[in-house]
């Protein structure tokens, strides 16, 4: 048998409805306990965002203010996942499944702030010698945390060299070959080149890098999306109104039984608002960790946003799929993503596409090496980080020349286990948020 058919044989089973449960289940309790705080304080965190208290560091060692943090964030969130998960979805669940991708991450909403209030805490409360924050640092308490804390961060690690690395220049390799022909090995160099002088500049000049890669593939991706839904203005309520629909009936996948129908939008939606957003995996977590905050909940109500505009990006996109009517043609990933701002763009579709991928794709890159950064030096005891960014340029260089499926699937396991661990310390800390939560007052 194919080692990539085997190893995404297990990737059905690790991704599957028990781990999705899981996942749920804990975002649901926490919803309970914590009172719906993703809800009571939505408007909360979009008016906290912009005060001047999250541009600034409490501590002049930090890293990054709040602000850069929240940017940072937004930057290895909206990667090509976001934008080509709609795509993926469609395919193989239906039109409803793009409803789920946007439901769902209500409930992840949740599982965001809880790990960025345990890492601003614990990295507030920290000592000179301790790791600068994440799962890292909170789970050094819970029952076994020492060795779960070089668990998660040993597979937090490898998730950043193939989910946030690999996977990101292989997709903007692929999208430069076919756009503009571009040679695989010149893609791999000039990504090399572009990480190293990112990375050599320290923790500073990889957050103002993402403060210019944020607002840049936003704005594309915005002008762009609106520029297809105004195009199809009249199809826009009648692709809402499949969308919706097809979440709860039969018409989500032609032919099949209801039941197989919703339930395979659902589980598509769960598993691509969970990937894209990575709300619950402990990475952003990590970004939030120095940045020199004093106010947790704060800071955990405003990272909030990150997993709800994500996930808002994957909607819109399959939004633009379904008004353009090309949804049902049979193509599957950017390819649909292309043949849908073709009825735009036309001949130029392919070159928007492109840039929309590649921006994306930087983003993560730039906003991962600091994760990559910060993982390493736990492991490391804070040596030997060259060899940290040889292997991160390594994985770069790989990513754009190999079609290494294996490696590419492999990572799903990785996100089940950072997921599992960080949701073992969330659940554990659970009372302490609680307690926290409700002496919070705005």
């Amino acid at each position: 048998m194919d080692a990539s058919l085997i190893v995404q044989t297990l990737n059905q089973y690790i991704l599957g409805w028990p781990f999705l449960i899981v996942a749920l289940g804990a975002s649901v309790v926490c919803t309970i306990v914590l009172k719906g705080i993703q809800f009571r304080h939505f408007f909360t965190a979009w008016r906290e965002l912009f005060n001047p208290s999250q541009q600034q560091a409490s501590d002049k060692k930090a890293d990054m203010t709040p602000f850069q943090a929240f940017l940072n964030m937004l930057s290895s969130n909206l990667g090509n996942g976001a934008l080509i998960g709609a795509a993926s979805a469609l395919f193989t669940g239906g039109p409803g499944a793009v409803f789920w991708i946007l439901a769902i991450s209500f409930l992840f909403m949740v599982l965001r702030f809880a790990e960025v209030y345990l890492s601003v805490r614990a990295g507030r409360d920290r000592d000179a010698s301790s790791v600068l924050g994440g799962p890292m640092l909170y789970l050094r308490s819970v029952p076994g945390g020492k060795t779960l804390a070089y668990v998660y961060a040993l597979f937090a690690f490898f998730y950043c060299l193939i989910i946030g690395d690999a996977v990101q220049t292989n997709t903007m390799s692929l999208s430069l070959v076919t756009t503009w022909q571009v040679p695989e090995l010149v893609s791999a160099i000039v990504f090399c080149l572009f990480i190293l002088v990112i990375v050599l500049g320290g923790a500073q000049r990889i957050s103002k890098a993402s403060e210019k890669i944020v607002p840049l593939k936003m704005v594309v991706f915005v002008v762009s999306a609106l520029a297809v839904l105004g195009y199809h203005y009249q199809a826009v309520f009648g692709a809402l109104a499949l969308i919706i629909t097809s979440a709860f009936t039969s018409k989500a996948v032609a032919g099949g039984a209801i039941g197989y129908s919703v339930l395979q939008g659902v589980r598509l939606g769960m598993t691509r608002s969970l990937m894209g957003t990575e709300a619950g995996l402990g990475t952003t977590a990590i970004i939030f960790g120095n940045t020199g905050s004093t106010s947790p909940v704060k800071d955990g109500i405003v990272s909030m946003l990150g997993t709800f505009i994500t996930s808002s990006v994957s909607f819109i996109m399959g939004l633009c799929i379904v008004a353009s009517g090309v949804w049902n043609s049979g193509a599957i990933s950017s390819v649909l993503v292309i043949q849908s701002f073709a009825t735009v763009f036309g001949m130029y579709a392919g070159w928007v596409v492109s840039f929309l991928s590649v921006s994306f794709g930087i983003g993560v890159l730039v906003a991962f090496a600091y994760v990559t950064r910060e993982v390493w030096l736990f492991l490391t005891g804070g040596r030997w980080w060259p060899f940290g960014i040889f292997l991160y340029c390594s994985a770069a260089f790989v990513g754009a020349i190999v079609d290494a499926k294996v490696v590419f699937a492999a990572g799903d396991l990785a996100i089940a286990i950072l997921l599992l661990i960080n949701l073992f310390g969330i659940m554990w800390w659970l009372p302490k948020i609680k307690k926290d939560v409700d002496a919070f007052r705005v």
